[in-house]
């Protein structure tokens, strides 16, 4: 499995904030670079590339009941407005010498963060909610009212008085609350990040990074200094990593909209198949053409297996590689004849012995395709039991890979409770009889006791896979998606 550091991040974050203290606190010669035009360039292409990417979002979310798209395309379109008026102020450009251009840069950063980390927080949180029943009117209200504010701040730049935003404790107060709320949203996205891959969610968290030490280098910076002229490059950076990220988003989802939309998604099915690479795509295809009801059995159980992973506390990495080996951990039984893989009797012992070799046969086929350690133990041992009586290498206790061992757990459980040629389903409570019972035998009992409690304080966990599931072919639910 491999590990995502989260060091690119915090370098990104410390290092430009370490180079404002080395000149900033004096150790290097902090140039004073006058340049009221360069300011003004510097900050309008800032602000186009804010708006641009604010349009860009919330016209591809204009059709998606999604508050977080919303919230996202607010975020950028506060910042590029507000940051505008930072430009348009610049002192000796267009108008004198006011606090205009401090207390719109300030605005710009509280109003972005605030915006930025709504999109990363519940949509049952109670703001979130609040804001849900007025989505339709929210972003152009929303623009209306900032850019008469601007206007107003423009054309009257003594109001700026009354918000005193460059004041201690105020400015103090101001800068704690955007720290605190742009390290949450760096948090979130990030988390989200480590599970879907997706370039977007990544190029989030190194602007919001870039916005935090922007905000801390403008509350302590002087005025023309080299040190202060490092926020803008920041801000500028945090632009044009949002714009790359946005194009290569495009490129992993296909249309604009899609890519928008599936940043924000609850969907259990769309949570997974937004996280699987081609190849995964490939065996699962590979796997439907095959047998309908093998494809339909490793999704169900591979959602039954991330709620699991998530009960057992796994990390994102870890979630997503109990995805990727859960989809494809049968995929050993495209080399078993049809005729063997559906009869509806029993199997002789030649039979049994065929059946019996998926999880090699998969194992191989999967090494070869690059899969990582994680996923191939999942392929290699789900069939392994708890006392060593399992196959294909009679593993016991802790020797069975643990993904491998929460596997075992709902691949048995999706297996009684399907509908075969040969049987009819068993029903949830008659599943966890047996599960239970076998407890410490075939099943890890820490996974069947957190499987217990997952289906008693969540019933939808197994009856949504199971009615989903029950009558389509996988593969088309997953092209529906794509």
């Amino acid at each position: 499995m491999k590990k995502y550091s989260f060091l690119g991040p915090l370098l990104a974050v410390v290092f430009p904030y370490f180079v404002f203290e080395v000149f900033h606190s004096g150790l290097f010669k902090d140039w004073v670079i006058s340049m009221p035009k360069g300011h003004f360039y510097m900050v309008s292409l800032v602000s186009i590339l804010a708006s641009i990417f604010a349009i860009a979002v919330g016209v591809a979310g204009r059709r998606i009941r999604n508050i977080k798209i919303s919230f996202l395309s607010l975020s950028f379109l506060s910042l590029g407005i507000m940051f505008s008026i930072h430009g348009l102020s610049t002192p000796h450009f267009i108008l004198g010498i006011s606090d205009l251009p401090g207390i719109a840069a300030q605005l710009s950063m509280i109003l972005a963060t605030f915006w930025i980390y709504l999109s990363s927080i519940p949509s049952d949180n109670p703001i979130v909610e609040f804001f849900t029943r007025v989505q339709g009117y929210l972003v152009p209200v929303w623009t209306v009212a900032l850019s008469v504010v601007c206007l107003m701040l423009m054309m009257n730049d003594h109001i700026v008085h009354f918000l005193p935003l460059n004041s201690k404790p105020l400015n103090i107060i101001l800068t704690c609350v955007t720290l605190l709320l742009n390290g949450v949203t760096i948090y979130r996205y990030y988390q989200s990040y480590r599970f879907t891959r997706f370039p977007l969610q990544l190029a989030i968290v190194y602007s919001s990074g870039w916005l935090l030490v922007s905000q801390l280098i403008m509350v302590r910076g002087v005025l023309w200094s080299f040190s202060w002229w490092i926020y803008h490059f920041l801000l500028l950076a945090a632009m044009i990593v949002m714009m790359i990220g946005l194009v290569k988003q495009y490129a992993v989802k296909g249309t604009l909209s899609e890519s928008i939309r599936s940043l924000f998604t609850n969907d259990p099915i769309e949570r997974i198949t937004n996280s699987i690479g081609p190849s995964v795509k490939a065996l699962v295809t590979a796997t439907d053409k095959k047998d309908a009801y093998t494809a339909g059995h490793t999704f169900r159980v591979t959602m039954y297996a991330l709620k699991l992973a998530e009960e057992l506390h796994l990390n994102p990495e870890q979630q997503r590689a109990i995805v990727q080996g859960g989809l494809v951990h049968d995929v050993g039984k495209i080399s078993v004849p049809d005729p063997i893989l559906n009869k509806p009797g029993k199997l002789s012992p030649d039979e049994r012995r065929l059946i019996e070799r998926h999880p090699i046969d998969g194992y191989e086929m999967c090494r070869g395709l690059g899969f990582m350690k994680e996923e191939l133990g999942i392929i290699r041992s789900h069939h392994e039991k708890w006392d060593g009586s399992g196959y294909p290498d009679k593993l016991k206790g802790k020797n069975i890979p643990y993904f491998a061992r929460i596997m075992a757990v709902v691949d048995v459980y999706d297996a009684l409770t399907s509908e075969r040629s040969y049987r009819k389903a068993w029903e949830h409570a008659e599943a966890m009889k047996f599960i239970t019972d076998n407890k410490g035998s075939h099943f890890d009992p820490e996974c069947v006791h957190a499987w217990e409690q997952l289906c008693i304080r969540n019933p939808s966990v197994y009856q949504y896979p199971a009615h989903t599931f029950k009558d389509q072919p996988t593969i088309r639910k997953i092209s529906s998606i794509y």
